[in-house]
């Protein structure tokens, strides 16, 4: 068997607003959620579990392939919710997207305070 990227556990202030936000910006999908964990899945069946860990926790940065359809959706989205976006991982580019790599990307945080990257094009 290869290897294959399954799941990775996402923290939060509040997992339930965090994976719809997820749901709502990404177009993931519900997925059956246990325990501490709430449950989404992306293409590929790959699964994000959001957790409210009981210390402190540094954002992290997840990054997205995404086609181009999705993106232009996912960006109206998250401009409908207002939340602010960047077209550099420095956030020197307020209000923009890019088109470095042949792509477009975008960067913006979730409400726990990750750091979410869109491409359409990956960097290789």
């Amino acid at each position: 068997m290869s290897i294959t990227f399954d799941h990775t556990i996402i923290a939060a202030t509040d997992r339930t607003e965090s994976a719809q936000f997820y749901l709502d910006v990404l177009e993931a999908t519900p997925a059956p959620s246990w325990g501490p964990f709430t449950n989404i899945t992306l293409g590929a069946g790959v699964m994000l579990q959001f957790a409210e860990p009981p210390f402190e926790y540094h954002p992290q940065h997840y990054a997205f392939l995404v086609d181009d359809e999705l993106f232009d959706r996912a960006c109206s989205r998250f401009l409908d919710l207002g939340v602010e976006h960047w077209g550099d991982p420095q956030r020197s580019r307020p209000n923009e997207t890019n088109t470095e790599h042949g792509g477009r990307g975008v960067y913006f945080l979730d409400p726990g305070g990750n750091f979410l990257e869109l491409i359409t094009r990956r960097y290789f």
